[in-house]
């Protein structure tokens, strides 16, 4: 979905420079007249110019995709990226010359040709460099890594490790080695985690992405990993030349400057992932917009109902066990989470779950504002941040996760939300497993569709009062 993103905006790019070099080449040295504009900035024969710029835009995106130039950033370096950009306008350009020729287009001018080239390697080399600097900061922030771990902890293995760890503005994040030796050996050095027969459910707890084997190992057990880290949707790597045969029709791919084989990847939908987002910013701003006159009055009316701040700041688990602080309008008294330890005996939930009716510690604002969900409006400024979404399973306390079940994380693959498919379909359903088994349907068939009617039964969830 990502490549697809980007290239309609390198196509479109293409396209827009085509213009912009046919007003460059044809400046008129006086003023247009208005009815004259159009035809200034449309070739005589607009036909036949955008099918030989549509070819070009076409052209740019074929050879793009073949350099790879719409895989993963962390795949090349910058230089490269930009090396191989040049490359791709330039074969581009060839190709459209070469068209020109066989077509006898000798009404288009090869100066503007020439321009248009230019200006898309322009324009298309900015808009990279402008998208890694953004990477990398989000990078360097913690946001968006990709957690690995390594099998092997000899030199190829601390020597990969060190290297990660030196460029850290490419989002990878080492999380532990992973011994070929059994956990009781003498040999076990620092910083092994477990050995190999744990080795996917130890990547599954601490969220890891990618597994890379740097040592030699038997051909069955990196197979079994392989199928084993399939099923959790992990991706395998090994050091070139290792494994004879095993990595047989895969292209190496070098991270920084140690090359890889993938033996699996999971296909990430990162452009439908950034139209999530882009969809989660600009209605959170828009309801920030229309609900901040209402927010002000709740923050009155909780400061006047009881003691204490109108925020409550609570640390929730996120995304691959990322801790943040969530924001709600306070609906209980201050001392109420040390209060929880006496009430428990009162659950009415299942599992980790805590929930009692008429709890004693909701303030009389906090009941209204609990039933109509308006005490969670300020955890829209969590959705601005990039910490939650609009939609998504909700953020767990700490102390819940660490009772789940080793297939309970799934639900801490994606950002949590301020509503999801639990709150809409069985919101008063006491039963822990219908809480995790909605979540995870949920991450495991997600679409835009899916948030868009999430989204919409949520607003006759709230409307009719059925928040606790």
């Amino acid at each position: 979905m990502t490549s697809i993103v980007w290239a309609s905006f390198d196509f479109f790019t293409a396209m827009f420079a085509g213009f912009i070099a046919f007003r460059l080449r044809f400046i008129p040295e006086s003023p247009i007249p208005a009815d004259r504009v159009l035809a200034h900035l449309v070739p005589a024969r607009p036909a036949v110019s955008f099918m030989f710029l549509a070819l070009f835009g076409l052209y740019l995106v074929i050879f793009a995709r073949i350099y790879g130039l719409y895989g993963l950033a962390q795949n090349h370096s910058g230089l490269h990226e930009q090396r191989m950009t040049v490359q791709a306008t330039l074969t581009a350009g060839l190709l459209l010359c070469g068209n020109l020729y066989v077509m006898h287009g000798y009404a288009i001018s090869r100066v503007m040709v020439l321009l248009t080239v230019v200006i898309t390697m322009v324009l298309v080399m900015i808009r990279r460099a402008v998208m890694r600097k953004l990477r990398e900061r989000r990078y360097l922030q913690g946001l968006e890594t990709r957690n690995v771990l390594i099998v092997g902890d000899g030199r190829v293995g601390h020597a990969l490790r060190n290297h990660l760890e030196a460029l850290r503005h490419m989002g990878f994040r080492f999380m532990g080695f992973i011994s070929l030796a059994p956990r009781g050996d003498d040999r076990i050095a620092p910083d092994v985690i477990g050995d190999v027969s744990n080795c996917v459910a130890l990547a599954r707890s601490l969220f890891v992405d990618e597994i890379y084997f740097s040592t030699p190992a038997d051909k069955q057990t990196v197979m079994a990993v392989v199928e084993e880290a399939r099923s959790q949707g992990i991706d395998v790597r090994v050091v070139p030349d290792l494994y004879d045969g095993l990595a047989w029709n895969a292209r190496v791919e070098y991270i920084g400057q140690f090359p890889t084989i993938p033996l699996h990847r999971r296909d990430f939908p990162r452009g439908a992932f950034l139209l999530k987002r882009i969809l989660d910013v600009a209605l959170s701003v828009i309801i920030l917009g229309i609900a901040s006159p209402l927010m002000v009055a709740i923050a009155i009316a909780v400061r006047l109902d009881s003691k204490g701040p109108f925020f409550y700041r609570a640390q929730r688990i996120g995304r691959k066990g990322r801790t943040f602080t969530c924001y709600k309008f306070r609906t209980m008294v201050v001392n109420a989470d040390r209060l929880r330890e006496n009430l428990a005996h009162l659950n009415e939930r299942e599992g980790v779950l805590f929930k009692i009716s008429n709890d004693p510690r909701i303030t009389k604002i906090g009941v209204i504002l609990r039933k109509y969900s308006l005490d969670e409006l300020p955890q829209l400024f969590n959705v601005l941040i990039g910490d939650m979404s609009l939609v998504g399973p909700r953020p767990p306390i700490a102390a819940e996760v660490e009772q789940y079940e080793l297939s309970h994380l799934r639900r801490l693959d994606v950002l949590p939300g301020m509503t999801g498919l639990w709150q809409v379909e069985a919101r008063q359903d006491p039963s822990f497993d219908s809480y995790i088994s909605l979540d995870t349907a949920y991450v495991e068939n997600w679409n835009l569709l899916l948030d868009l009617r999430i989204l919409a039964r949520t607003i006759s969830v709230v409307v009719g009062g059925t928040g606790s």
